[in-house]
Protein backbone atom coordinates (compact mmCIF):
# COMPACT_ATOMS: atom_id res chain seq x y z
CA UNK A 1 0.00 0.00 0.00
CA UNK A 2 1.08 3.07 -0.39
CA UNK A 3 2.03 5.34 2.32
CA UNK A 4 -0.03 8.10 4.08
CA UNK A 5 -2.63 7.18 1.98
CA UNK A 6 -5.99 9.62 2.46
CA UNK A 7 -8.32 7.79 4.99
CA UNK A 8 -11.34 8.07 3.00
CA UNK A 9 -10.06 6.52 -0.43
CA UNK A 10 -9.20 3.55 2.13
CA UNK A 11 -12.71 3.63 3.42
CA UNK A 12 -14.03 4.20 -0.16
CA UNK A 13 -12.11 0.73 -1.83
CA UNK A 14 -13.16 -1.36 1.22
CA UNK A 15 -16.60 -0.43 0.78
CA UNK A 16 -16.49 -0.85 -3.17
CA UNK A 17 -14.91 -3.94 -2.82
CA UNK A 18 -17.76 -5.19 -0.41
CA UNK A 19 -20.51 -3.88 -1.97
CA UNK A 20 -23.18 -5.51 -4.15
CA UNK A 21 -22.72 -4.53 -7.96
CA UNK A 22 -25.98 -2.35 -8.13
CA UNK A 23 -24.62 -0.48 -4.96
CA UNK A 24 -21.27 0.14 -6.54
CA UNK A 25 -22.37 3.09 -8.37
CA UNK A 26 -23.52 5.33 -5.77
CA UNK A 27 -20.79 4.80 -3.67
CA UNK A 28 -18.23 5.88 -6.29
CA UNK A 29 -19.79 9.41 -6.19
CA UNK A 30 -18.27 10.02 -3.33
CA UNK A 31 -15.10 10.74 -5.11
CA UNK A 32 -16.58 13.80 -6.45
CA UNK A 33 -15.95 15.56 -2.78
CA UNK A 34 -13.10 13.56 -2.53
CA UNK A 35 -11.60 15.45 -5.85
CA UNK A 36 -13.34 18.31 -4.83
CA UNK A 37 -11.71 18.86 -1.62
CA UNK A 38 -8.37 19.54 -2.81
CA UNK A 39 -7.61 22.68 -5.34
CA UNK A 40 -6.83 21.47 -8.99
CA UNK A 41 -2.91 21.01 -10.07
CA UNK A 42 -2.08 21.49 -6.27
CA UNK A 43 0.63 18.45 -5.34
CA UNK A 44 -2.77 16.91 -2.74
CA UNK A 45 -4.29 16.68 -5.90
CA UNK A 46 -2.40 14.82 -7.72
CA UNK A 47 -1.53 12.59 -4.60
CA UNK A 48 -5.40 11.56 -4.04
CA UNK A 49 -6.08 11.25 -8.08
CA UNK A 50 -2.69 8.27 -7.63
CA UNK A 51 -4.67 6.46 -4.35
CA UNK A 52 -7.53 6.43 -6.72
CA UNK A 53 -5.83 4.75 -9.25
CA UNK A 54 -3.32 2.51 -7.16
CA UNK A 55 -7.27 1.29 -5.24
CA UNK A 56 -8.61 0.41 -8.80
CA UNK A 57 -11.33 2.99 -8.30
CA UNK A 58 -11.06 4.29 -11.91
CA UNK A 59 -11.55 1.02 -13.32
CA UNK A 60 -14.53 0.28 -11.15
CA UNK A 61 -15.69 3.70 -12.41
CA UNK A 62 -14.40 2.49 -16.34
CA UNK A 63 -16.78 -1.16 -15.81
CA UNK A 64 -19.73 0.14 -14.11
CA UNK A 65 -19.95 2.70 -17.02
CA UNK A 66 -21.67 -0.49 -18.99
CA UNK A 67 -24.54 -1.02 -16.78
CA UNK A 68 -28.03 -0.43 -17.25
CA UNK A 69 -29.04 2.42 -15.07
CA UNK A 70 -32.65 2.76 -15.63
CA UNK A 71 -33.04 -0.12 -12.93
CA UNK A 72 -30.67 1.67 -10.57
CA UNK A 73 -30.38 4.41 -7.73
CA UNK A 74 -30.29 7.88 -9.03
CA UNK A 75 -30.63 6.73 -12.61
CA UNK A 76 -28.85 7.96 -16.19
CA UNK A 77 -27.71 10.82 -14.23
CA UNK A 78 -25.69 8.47 -11.96
CA UNK A 79 -23.79 7.49 -14.76
CA UNK A 80 -23.46 11.28 -15.96
CA UNK A 81 -22.00 11.70 -13.06
CA UNK A 82 -19.81 9.46 -12.97
CA UNK A 83 -18.31 9.91 -16.32
CA UNK A 84 -17.34 13.28 -15.15
CA UNK A 85 -15.88 11.81 -12.03
CA UNK A 86 -13.69 9.45 -14.29
CA UNK A 87 -12.19 12.22 -16.68
CA UNK A 88 -11.52 14.25 -13.47
CA UNK A 89 -9.41 10.96 -11.93
CA UNK A 90 -7.46 10.63 -15.36
CA UNK A 91 -6.55 14.31 -15.96
CA UNK A 92 -3.26 15.66 -14.07
CA UNK A 93 -2.65 11.77 -13.32
CA UNK A 94 1.08 10.79 -13.54
CA UNK A 95 1.04 6.83 -12.94
CA UNK A 96 4.84 5.89 -12.56
CA UNK A 97 4.32 1.98 -12.09
CA UNK A 98 3.34 0.27 -15.46
CA UNK A 99 2.26 3.87 -17.57
CA UNK A 100 2.47 1.63 -20.72
CA UNK A 101 -0.60 -0.41 -19.81
CA UNK A 102 -2.34 2.59 -18.46
CA UNK A 103 -1.68 4.83 -21.70
CA UNK A 104 -2.17 2.08 -24.05
CA UNK A 105 -5.03 -0.05 -22.61
CA UNK A 106 -6.97 1.92 -19.60
CA UNK A 107 -7.50 5.25 -21.17
CA UNK A 108 -9.00 3.64 -24.29
CA UNK A 109 -11.04 1.60 -22.66
CA UNK A 110 -12.16 4.97 -20.88
CA UNK A 111 -12.87 6.12 -23.93
CA UNK A 112 -14.67 3.29 -25.07
CA UNK A 113 -17.05 3.49 -22.34
CA UNK A 114 -18.07 6.60 -22.28
CA UNK A 115 -18.70 6.33 -26.14
CA UNK A 116 -21.20 3.82 -25.41
CA UNK A 117 -22.84 5.58 -22.07
CA UNK A 118 -23.17 8.48 -25.05
CA UNK A 119 -24.73 5.72 -26.93
CA UNK A 120 -26.95 5.14 -24.82
CA UNK A 121 -28.27 8.22 -24.03
CA UNK A 122 -28.61 9.40 -26.88
CA UNK A 123 -30.96 6.60 -28.30
CA UNK A 124 -32.89 7.29 -24.83
CA UNK A 125 -33.36 10.74 -25.49
CA UNK A 126 -34.21 10.44 -29.71
CA UNK A 127 -37.16 7.92 -28.24
CA UNK A 128 -37.96 9.65 -25.23
CA UNK A 129 -41.71 11.78 -25.47
CA UNK A 130 -42.26 13.88 -22.71
CA UNK A 131 -40.28 17.24 -22.46
CA UNK A 132 -39.27 16.82 -18.70
CA UNK A 133 -37.94 13.66 -19.98
CA UNK A 134 -35.67 14.82 -22.67
CA UNK A 135 -34.31 17.68 -21.53
CA UNK A 136 -32.99 15.10 -18.27
CA UNK A 137 -31.28 12.29 -20.88
CA UNK A 138 -30.28 16.08 -23.12
CA UNK A 139 -28.41 16.90 -20.14
CA UNK A 140 -26.69 14.00 -19.42
CA UNK A 141 -25.46 13.49 -22.27
CA UNK A 142 -23.93 17.08 -22.70
CA UNK A 143 -22.29 16.12 -19.12
CA UNK A 144 -21.08 12.67 -21.12
CA UNK A 145 -19.40 14.47 -23.95
CA UNK A 146 -18.04 17.36 -21.75
CA UNK A 147 -16.45 14.90 -19.90
CA UNK A 148 -14.75 12.89 -23.11
CA UNK A 149 -13.22 16.40 -24.34
CA UNK A 150 -12.06 16.94 -20.58
CA UNK A 151 -10.49 13.57 -21.14
CA UNK A 152 -8.82 13.74 -24.67
CA UNK A 153 -7.99 17.73 -23.57
CA UNK A 154 -6.02 16.28 -20.63
CA UNK A 155 -4.35 13.09 -22.67
CA UNK A 156 -3.87 14.55 -26.64
CA UNK A 157 -2.75 11.14 -28.10
CA UNK A 158 -6.55 10.35 -27.26
CA UNK A 159 -8.02 11.98 -29.77
CA UNK A 160 -6.68 9.31 -31.94
CA UNK A 161 -8.74 7.04 -29.92
CA UNK A 162 -11.97 9.04 -30.00
CA UNK A 163 -11.86 9.20 -33.84
CA UNK A 164 -11.27 5.90 -34.65
CA UNK A 165 -13.89 4.41 -32.32
CA UNK A 166 -16.57 2.65 -34.13
CA UNK A 167 -19.64 4.09 -31.09
CA UNK A 168 -18.19 8.05 -32.16
CA UNK A 169 -18.98 7.66 -36.04
CA UNK A 170 -22.48 5.86 -34.68
CA UNK A 171 -23.13 9.16 -32.35
CA UNK A 172 -22.24 11.50 -35.41
CA UNK A 173 -24.75 9.75 -37.97
CA UNK A 174 -27.55 10.95 -36.46
CA UNK A 175 -30.84 13.18 -37.75
CA UNK A 176 -31.17 14.75 -33.87
CA UNK A 177 -30.51 18.00 -34.22
CA UNK A 178 -29.70 18.68 -30.78
CA UNK A 179 -27.59 15.75 -30.03
CA UNK A 180 -25.77 16.29 -34.03
CA UNK A 181 -24.94 19.95 -32.46
CA UNK A 182 -23.13 18.38 -29.50
CA UNK A 183 -20.93 15.52 -31.11
CA UNK A 184 -20.13 18.67 -33.91
CA UNK A 185 -18.92 20.43 -31.18
CA UNK A 186 -17.15 17.31 -29.60
CA UNK A 187 -15.25 17.31 -33.32
CA UNK A 188 -14.52 20.42 -33.42
CA UNK A 189 -12.71 20.36 -30.11
CA UNK A 190 -10.70 17.18 -31.52
CA UNK A 191 -9.15 19.31 -34.43
CA UNK A 192 -8.60 22.14 -32.56
CA UNK A 193 -6.67 19.98 -29.74
CA UNK A 194 -4.96 17.73 -32.01
CA UNK A 195 -5.68 18.68 -35.80
CA UNK A 196 -3.20 15.95 -37.56
CA UNK A 197 -4.87 13.21 -35.96
CA UNK A 198 -7.67 13.34 -38.74
CA UNK A 199 -4.99 12.27 -41.43
CA UNK A 200 -3.65 10.11 -39.14
CA UNK A 201 -6.53 7.77 -39.11
CA UNK A 202 -7.20 5.50 -41.25
CA UNK A 203 -8.86 6.60 -44.93
CA UNK A 204 -12.34 5.08 -44.52
CA UNK A 205 -12.59 6.84 -41.07
CA UNK A 206 -11.49 10.21 -42.87
CA UNK A 207 -14.15 9.90 -45.86
CA UNK A 208 -17.12 8.62 -43.08
CA UNK A 209 -16.17 11.86 -41.10
CA UNK A 210 -16.34 14.05 -44.04
CA UNK A 211 -19.09 12.33 -45.72
CA UNK A 212 -21.23 13.30 -42.40
CA UNK A 213 -20.48 16.50 -42.10
CA UNK A 214 -21.14 17.17 -46.17
CA UNK A 215 -24.68 15.55 -45.97
CA UNK A 216 -25.77 17.04 -43.27
CA UNK A 217 -25.31 20.71 -44.85
CA UNK A 218 -27.33 18.93 -48.16
CA UNK A 219 -30.01 17.49 -46.04
CA UNK A 220 -30.81 20.50 -43.57
CA UNK A 221 -32.38 24.15 -44.07
CA UNK A 222 -31.35 24.73 -39.93
CA UNK A 223 -29.05 27.63 -39.99
CA UNK A 224 -27.63 26.27 -36.45
CA UNK A 225 -26.59 23.15 -38.18
CA UNK A 226 -25.33 24.74 -41.22
CA UNK A 227 -23.14 27.13 -39.42
CA UNK A 228 -21.80 24.42 -37.54
CA UNK A 229 -20.79 22.26 -40.19
CA UNK A 230 -19.37 25.23 -42.03
CA UNK A 231 -16.91 26.20 -39.25
CA UNK A 232 -16.04 22.18 -39.20
CA UNK A 233 -15.29 22.16 -43.28
CA UNK A 234 -13.32 25.63 -42.86
CA UNK A 235 -10.92 24.47 -40.40
CA UNK A 236 -9.91 21.36 -41.86
CA UNK A 237 -9.34 23.42 -45.09
CA UNK A 238 -7.15 25.95 -43.52
CA UNK A 239 -5.19 23.37 -41.56
CA UNK A 240 -4.40 21.24 -44.68
CA UNK A 241 -4.17 21.40 -48.37
CA UNK A 242 -4.70 17.96 -48.79
CA UNK A 243 -8.02 18.10 -47.50
CA UNK A 244 -8.80 20.88 -49.59
CA UNK A 245 -8.04 18.75 -52.56
CA UNK A 246 -10.15 15.50 -50.88
CA UNK A 247 -12.85 18.01 -50.59
CA UNK A 248 -12.97 19.22 -54.46
CA UNK A 249 -12.23 15.62 -56.07
CA UNK A 250 -14.61 13.43 -53.92
CA UNK A 251 -17.56 16.38 -53.40
CA UNK A 252 -18.19 18.40 -57.12
CA UNK A 253 -21.36 20.27 -56.48
CA UNK A 254 -20.12 21.36 -52.72
CA UNK A 255 -19.12 25.12 -53.76
CA UNK A 256 -22.43 25.00 -55.41
CA UNK A 257 -24.20 23.95 -52.59
CA UNK A 258 -22.76 26.31 -50.23
CA UNK A 259 -23.37 29.48 -52.69
CA UNK A 260 -26.27 28.59 -53.16
CA UNK A 261 -27.76 26.87 -49.95
CA UNK A 262 -26.42 28.60 -47.37
CA UNK A 263 -25.78 32.15 -48.13
CA UNK A 264 -27.63 34.91 -46.46
CA UNK A 265 -28.03 32.56 -42.75
CA UNK A 266 -25.78 34.36 -40.66
CA UNK A 267 -22.32 33.13 -41.30
CA UNK A 268 -21.46 34.51 -44.16
CA UNK A 269 -17.92 35.17 -43.23
CA UNK A 270 -17.14 31.87 -42.92
CA UNK A 271 -19.16 30.95 -45.67
CA UNK A 272 -17.23 32.88 -48.15
CA UNK A 273 -13.44 31.75 -46.54
CA UNK A 274 -14.42 28.29 -47.21
CA UNK A 275 -15.69 29.26 -50.68
CA UNK A 276 -12.16 31.17 -51.29
CA UNK A 277 -10.41 28.35 -50.65
CA UNK A 278 -12.20 25.62 -52.62
CA UNK A 279 -12.00 27.91 -55.61
CA UNK A 280 -8.59 28.84 -55.11
CA UNK A 281 -7.92 24.97 -55.00
CA UNK A 282 -10.09 24.50 -58.18
CA UNK A 283 -8.62 27.03 -60.17
CA UNK A 284 -5.04 25.79 -58.98
CA UNK A 285 -6.25 22.48 -59.95
CA UNK A 286 -7.44 23.55 -63.25
CA UNK A 287 -3.91 24.77 -64.05
CA UNK A 288 -1.90 22.39 -63.77
CA UNK A 289 -4.64 19.98 -65.32
CA UNK A 290 -3.78 22.42 -68.50
CA UNK A 291 0.03 22.18 -67.59
CA UNK A 292 -0.08 18.59 -67.47
CA UNK A 293 -2.65 18.53 -70.82
CA UNK A 294 0.26 20.19 -72.53
CA UNK A 295 2.76 18.35 -71.14
CA UNK A 296 1.00 15.20 -72.28
CA UNK A 297 0.79 16.64 -75.81
CA UNK A 298 4.15 17.20 -76.29
CA UNK A 299 5.01 13.97 -75.16
CA UNK A 300 2.48 12.50 -77.39
CA UNK A 301 3.41 14.43 -80.55
CA UNK A 302 7.84 13.76 -79.82
CA UNK A 303 6.36 9.62 -79.30
CA UNK A 304 4.27 9.50 -82.84
CA UNK A 305 7.53 11.62 -84.32
CA UNK A 306 9.46 8.93 -83.39
CA UNK A 307 7.40 5.61 -84.13
CA UNK A 308 6.31 6.99 -87.65
CA UNK A 309 10.52 7.21 -88.23
CA UNK A 310 10.86 3.85 -86.85
CA UNK A 311 8.04 2.63 -89.14
CA UNK A 312 10.01 3.90 -92.07
CA UNK A 313 13.36 3.22 -91.56
CA UNK A 314 11.34 -0.75 -91.02
CA UNK A 315 9.45 -0.25 -94.34
CA UNK A 316 11.34 -2.82 -96.58
CA UNK A 317 11.84 -5.37 -93.82
CA UNK A 318 8.15 -5.06 -93.35
CA UNK A 319 7.32 -6.04 -97.11
CA UNK A 320 9.49 -8.81 -96.78
CA UNK A 321 7.49 -9.91 -93.84
CA UNK A 322 4.16 -10.02 -95.04
CA UNK A 323 5.02 -11.11 -98.76
CA UNK A 324 6.82 -14.20 -95.93
CA UNK A 325 3.43 -14.43 -94.00
CA UNK A 326 1.65 -14.66 -97.39
CA UNK A 327 3.41 -17.57 -98.73
CA UNK A 328 3.15 -19.26 -95.71
CA UNK A 329 -0.59 -18.73 -95.10
CA UNK A 330 -1.29 -19.98 -99.33
CA UNK A 331 1.01 -22.89 -98.54
CA UNK A 332 -0.97 -23.80 -95.11
CA UNK A 333 -4.09 -23.01 -96.89
CA UNK A 334 -3.27 -25.77 -99.97
CA UNK A 335 -1.88 -28.33 -97.36
CA UNK A 336 -5.34 -28.14 -95.60
CA UNK A 337 -7.50 -28.74 -99.02
CA UNK A 338 -4.93 -31.48 -100.19
CA UNK A 339 -5.31 -33.24 -96.27
CA UNK A 340 -9.35 -32.55 -97.05
CA UNK A 341 -8.72 -34.69 -99.92
CA UNK A 342 -6.57 -37.19 -98.41
CA UNK A 343 -9.19 -37.27 -95.26
CA UNK A 344 -12.34 -38.07 -98.59
CA UNK A 345 -10.06 -40.36 -100.01
CA UNK A 346 -9.61 -42.78 -97.32
CA UNK A 347 -13.42 -42.25 -95.94
CA UNK A 348 -14.24 -43.72 -99.30
CA UNK A 349 -12.03 -46.49 -99.34
CA UNK A 350 -12.86 -47.66 -95.87
CA UNK A 351 -16.46 -47.35 -97.53
CA UNK A 352 -15.68 -49.34 -100.55
CA UNK A 353 -13.81 -51.53 -97.92
CA UNK A 354 -17.15 -52.14 -95.50
CA UNK A 355 -19.51 -52.40 -98.48
CA UNK A 356 -17.22 -55.58 -99.84
CA UNK A 357 -17.13 -56.84 -96.24
CA UNK A 358 -20.60 -56.57 -96.05
CA UNK A 359 -20.77 -58.12 -99.74
CA UNK A 360 -18.11 -61.25 -98.56
CA UNK A 361 -20.44 -61.73 -95.29
CA UNK A 362 -24.19 -61.66 -97.33
CA UNK A 363 -21.97 -64.60 -100.13
CA UNK A 364 -21.14 -66.64 -97.13
CA UNK A 365 -24.33 -66.24 -96.15
CA UNK A 366 -25.88 -67.74 -98.89
CA UNK A 367 -23.45 -70.54 -99.39
CA UNK A 368 -24.26 -71.94 -96.32
CA UNK A 369 -28.19 -71.50 -96.40
CA UNK A 370 -27.18 -74.01 -99.47
CA UNK A 371 -25.60 -76.60 -97.62
CA UNK A 372 -27.56 -76.20 -94.35
CA UNK A 373 -30.50 -78.28 -94.49
CA UNK A 374 -33.60 -76.23 -94.18
CA UNK A 375 -34.73 -78.39 -90.59
CA UNK A 376 -30.88 -77.26 -89.37
CA UNK A 377 -31.72 -73.64 -90.24
CA UNK A 378 -33.21 -72.26 -86.89
CA UNK A 379 -30.56 -74.07 -85.05
CA UNK A 380 -27.85 -72.43 -87.04
CA UNK A 381 -29.41 -69.08 -86.54
CA UNK A 382 -29.60 -69.67 -83.22
CA UNK A 383 -26.11 -70.24 -82.95
CA UNK A 384 -24.89 -67.71 -84.77
CA UNK A 385 -26.75 -64.84 -82.80
CA UNK A 386 -25.57 -66.30 -79.72
CA UNK A 387 -22.10 -65.98 -81.09
CA UNK A 388 -22.50 -62.74 -81.84
CA UNK A 389 -23.89 -62.03 -78.29
CA UNK A 390 -21.47 -63.33 -76.87
CA UNK A 391 -18.86 -61.30 -78.86
CA UNK A 392 -20.41 -58.30 -78.09
CA UNK A 393 -20.69 -59.12 -74.36
CA UNK A 394 -16.94 -59.96 -74.21
CA UNK A 395 -16.01 -56.59 -75.84
CA UNK A 396 -18.17 -54.74 -73.83
CA UNK A 397 -16.90 -56.38 -70.58
CA UNK A 398 -13.29 -55.69 -71.96
CA UNK A 399 -13.72 -52.27 -72.50
CA UNK A 400 -15.69 -51.57 -69.17
CA UNK A 401 -13.52 -53.89 -67.03
CA UNK A 402 -10.10 -51.46 -68.27
CA UNK A 403 -12.11 -48.26 -68.03
CA UNK A 404 -12.64 -48.90 -64.16
CA UNK A 405 -9.45 -50.11 -63.89
CA UNK A 406 -7.81 -46.48 -65.27
CA UNK A 407 -10.59 -45.06 -62.58
CA UNK A 408 -9.80 -47.46 -59.49
CA UNK A 409 -5.89 -46.49 -60.66
CA UNK A 410 -5.07 -43.86 -59.15
CA UNK A 411 -7.26 -44.74 -56.08
CA UNK A 412 -5.72 -47.83 -55.51
CA UNK A 413 -2.28 -46.21 -55.78
CA UNK A 414 -3.22 -43.76 -53.68
CA UNK A 415 -4.41 -46.73 -51.06
CA UNK A 416 -1.38 -48.52 -51.43
CA UNK A 417 0.91 -45.46 -50.06
CA UNK A 418 -1.25 -44.81 -47.34
CA UNK A 419 -1.43 -48.09 -46.02
CA UNK A 420 2.50 -48.09 -46.06
CA UNK A 421 2.51 -44.39 -44.64
CA UNK A 422 0.20 -45.59 -41.82
CA UNK A 423 2.67 -48.85 -41.10
CA UNK A 424 5.73 -46.80 -40.95
CA UNK A 425 3.89 -44.40 -38.81
CA UNK A 426 2.65 -47.14 -36.33
CA UNK A 427 5.77 -49.07 -36.15
CA UNK A 428 7.58 -45.48 -35.30
CA UNK A 429 5.27 -44.56 -32.23
CA UNK A 430 5.59 -48.00 -31.26
CA UNK A 431 9.64 -47.90 -30.53
CA UNK A 432 8.79 -44.39 -29.59
CA UNK A 433 6.80 -45.89 -26.65
CA UNK A 434 9.02 -48.14 -25.30
CA UNK A 435 12.01 -46.39 -25.20
CA UNK A 436 9.52 -43.11 -23.37
CA UNK A 437 8.32 -46.57 -21.09
CA UNK A 438 12.21 -47.23 -19.84
CA UNK A 439 13.36 -43.88 -20.10
CA UNK A 440 13.24 -42.51 -16.30
CA UNK A 441 11.26 -40.33 -14.53
CA UNK A 442 12.43 -36.36 -15.40
CA UNK A 443 11.65 -32.78 -14.24
CA UNK A 444 10.34 -34.62 -10.76
CA UNK A 445 9.23 -31.69 -8.37
CA UNK A 446 9.88 -31.87 -5.14
CA UNK A 447 7.81 -30.68 -2.20
CA UNK A 448 7.99 -27.11 -1.38
CA UNK A 449 8.76 -26.11 2.25
CA UNK A 450 5.30 -25.40 3.26
CA UNK A 451 4.55 -29.54 2.18
CA UNK A 452 7.71 -30.19 4.19
CA UNK A 453 6.57 -28.56 7.35
CA UNK A 454 2.65 -30.33 6.64
CA UNK A 455 4.49 -33.61 6.06
CA UNK A 456 6.84 -33.47 9.14
CA UNK A 457 4.12 -32.59 11.21
CA UNK A 458 2.29 -35.34 10.11
CA UNK A 459 4.77 -37.55 11.14
CA UNK A 460 5.39 -36.58 14.41
CA UNK A 461 1.76 -36.87 15.29
CA UNK A 462 1.96 -40.41 13.79
CA UNK A 463 4.88 -41.21 16.09
CA UNK A 464 3.75 -39.47 19.04
CA UNK A 465 -0.16 -41.47 18.72
CA UNK A 466 2.03 -44.68 17.78
CA UNK A 467 5.28 -44.84 19.99
CA UNK A 468 7.59 -47.60 18.54
CA UNK A 469 8.65 -50.48 21.25
CA UNK A 470 12.02 -50.36 22.72
CA UNK A 471 14.51 -53.39 21.51
CA UNK A 472 17.65 -54.42 23.05
CA UNK A 473 21.03 -54.92 21.40
CA UNK A 474 21.29 -58.06 21.89
CA UNK A 475 17.52 -58.43 20.44
CA UNK A 476 18.45 -56.70 17.69
CA UNK A 477 21.58 -58.66 16.45
CA UNK A 478 19.03 -62.24 17.07
CA UNK A 479 16.68 -60.42 15.15
CA UNK A 480 19.82 -59.44 11.85
CA UNK A 481 21.11 -62.96 12.13
CA UNK A 482 17.10 -64.82 11.81
CA UNK A 483 16.85 -62.27 8.68
CA UNK A 484 19.96 -62.90 7.16
CA UNK A 485 19.75 -66.98 7.50
CA UNK A 486 15.86 -66.02 6.16
CA UNK A 487 17.55 -64.67 3.23
CA UNK A 488 20.15 -67.44 2.49
CA UNK A 489 17.54 -69.58 2.16
CA UNK A 490 15.39 -67.47 -0.25
CA UNK A 491 18.50 -67.05 -2.80
CA UNK A 492 19.05 -70.58 -2.61
CA UNK A 493 15.26 -71.50 -3.15
CA UNK A 494 14.96 -69.00 -6.12
CA UNK A 495 18.59 -70.49 -7.43
CA UNK A 496 16.87 -74.04 -7.50
CA UNK A 497 13.93 -73.34 -9.09
CA UNK A 498 15.75 -70.74 -11.79
CA UNK A 499 17.57 -74.18 -12.35
CA UNK A 500 13.85 -76.58 -12.59
CA UNK A 501 12.68 -73.69 -14.64
CA UNK A 502 15.57 -73.84 -17.34
CA UNK A 503 15.61 -77.69 -17.50
CA UNK A 504 11.25 -77.73 -18.18
CA UNK A 505 12.23 -75.27 -21.01
CA UNK A 506 14.86 -77.01 -21.93
CA UNK A 507 12.12 -80.13 -22.28
CA UNK A 508 9.80 -78.57 -23.92
CA UNK A 509 11.90 -77.36 -26.84
CA UNK A 510 13.19 -80.59 -26.72
CA UNK A 511 9.96 -82.07 -26.80
CA UNK A 512 8.60 -79.84 -29.53
CA UNK A 513 11.87 -80.38 -31.83
CA UNK A 514 10.83 -84.37 -31.79
CA UNK A 515 7.39 -83.44 -32.59
CA UNK A 516 8.16 -81.42 -35.01
CA UNK A 517 10.87 -84.52 -36.66
CA UNK A 518 7.77 -87.11 -36.37
CA UNK A 519 5.98 -84.86 -38.15
CA UNK A 520 8.20 -84.40 -41.12
CA UNK A 521 9.43 -87.83 -40.72
CA UNK A 522 8.53 -90.34 -43.66
CA UNK A 523 6.51 -93.52 -43.28
CA UNK A 524 8.33 -96.86 -42.30
CA UNK A 525 7.99 -98.18 -45.85
CA UNK A 526 9.70 -95.09 -46.86
CA UNK A 527 12.14 -94.71 -44.03
CA UNK A 528 15.89 -94.89 -44.43
CA UNK A 529 19.18 -95.57 -42.52
CA UNK A 530 19.94 -91.51 -43.00
CA UNK A 531 16.42 -90.99 -41.51
CA UNK A 532 16.76 -93.26 -38.80
CA UNK A 533 20.36 -91.53 -37.84
CA UNK A 534 18.31 -87.83 -37.47
CA UNK A 535 16.35 -89.79 -34.57
CA UNK A 536 19.44 -91.23 -32.70
CA UNK A 537 21.71 -88.01 -32.90
CA UNK A 538 20.66 -85.00 -30.59
CA UNK A 539 23.18 -82.74 -32.57
CA UNK A 540 21.95 -83.47 -36.18
CA UNK A 541 18.03 -81.78 -35.42
CA UNK A 542 19.68 -78.87 -34.00
CA UNK A 543 22.24 -78.30 -36.64
CA UNK A 544 19.41 -78.74 -39.59
CA UNK A 545 17.11 -76.42 -37.65
CA UNK A 546 19.92 -73.73 -37.10
CA UNK A 547 20.75 -73.95 -40.73
CA UNK A 548 17.39 -72.93 -41.38
CA UNK A 549 17.03 -70.35 -39.27
CA UNK A 550 20.50 -69.16 -40.77
CA UNK A 551 19.07 -69.50 -44.07
CA UNK A 552 15.89 -67.52 -43.06
CA UNK A 553 17.79 -64.34 -42.04
CA UNK A 554 19.79 -64.68 -45.22
CA UNK A 555 16.78 -64.45 -46.94
CA UNK A 556 15.81 -61.20 -44.65
CA UNK A 557 18.64 -59.25 -45.24
CA UNK A 558 18.45 -60.01 -49.20
CA UNK A 559 14.70 -58.95 -49.37
CA UNK A 560 13.95 -55.87 -52.42
CA UNK A 561 13.72 -52.47 -51.40
CA UNK A 562 9.95 -52.59 -52.12
CA UNK A 563 9.46 -55.24 -49.53
CA UNK A 564 11.36 -53.06 -46.69
CA UNK A 565 9.69 -49.69 -47.32
CA UNK A 566 7.91 -49.60 -44.18
CA UNK A 567 11.10 -50.29 -42.20
CA UNK A 568 12.43 -46.83 -42.37
CA UNK A 569 12.11 -46.49 -38.27
CA UNK A 570 13.55 -50.49 -37.57
CA UNK A 571 17.03 -50.50 -36.81
CA UNK A 572 18.87 -52.57 -39.46
CA UNK A 573 19.95 -55.49 -37.39
CA UNK A 574 16.06 -56.37 -35.70
CA UNK A 575 14.16 -58.93 -37.67
CA UNK A 576 10.19 -59.29 -37.28
CA UNK A 577 9.16 -60.91 -34.41
CA UNK A 578 6.80 -63.60 -36.36
CA UNK A 579 9.45 -64.59 -39.04
CA UNK A 580 11.87 -65.24 -36.02
CA UNK A 581 8.98 -67.18 -34.40
CA UNK A 582 7.79 -69.22 -37.13
CA UNK A 583 11.53 -70.35 -37.89
CA UNK A 584 13.20 -70.79 -34.48
CA UNK A 585 10.06 -71.60 -32.03
CA UNK A 586 10.72 -75.20 -32.48
CA UNK A 587 14.26 -74.74 -32.39
CA UNK A 588 15.96 -77.22 -29.94
CA UNK A 589 18.51 -75.37 -27.49
CA UNK A 590 20.80 -78.20 -25.74
CA UNK A 591 20.83 -78.51 -21.82
CA UNK A 592 21.57 -80.65 -18.51
CA UNK A 593 19.49 -83.54 -17.96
Amino acid sequence: AMAEADPRVLLLAAQVAESRDEDVPVLLLKLKEILNSASLGCKESKQIRQEIHYYDLTQYCTLVLRQDYSRLHGGWATAAQLAEILSHCCVGLEVKEDPEEFYNKFLPSAIDSLLFLGRRLQARFIRAIKDEEKKRFLHCFHTVTDAICWLFGGHIQLTECVLQNDHFLQLLITDDVETAMIMMSVLHNILKINSPALLCVDEKILHAVLDEVVYKLSSTTNPVIGNAATKLLLLLAKFSQQLVKLLTARYKGLKLLLSKQWTGKGFDRDLSQLLDLLFLEQSNRKEEMQRQHQAACLIQATWKGFQTRKRLKKLPQAVTTLQRSFRAKRKQELQHVKNQKEDEALKQEMQLQRQRAMRNFHERQLALLEIIHASQMDKHIQEMEGKSALTIQRFWRGYRARRYFHQQKQSLKEHKAAVTIQRAACKFIEKRRKKRALSPWKDIKGPTDEQRVALKQKVDDYIKLHPASQMSEEMSKELHVQAQEKLAQFLLRSSLDRRAAQRRETLLAQVNTDVELLMNAPGLAESTEKDLGIFMSRSVPVAAKAKQSHTTMLKYTRWPWWRKLGDEFVEGDVIPDEDLTAELGTLFIGGRK
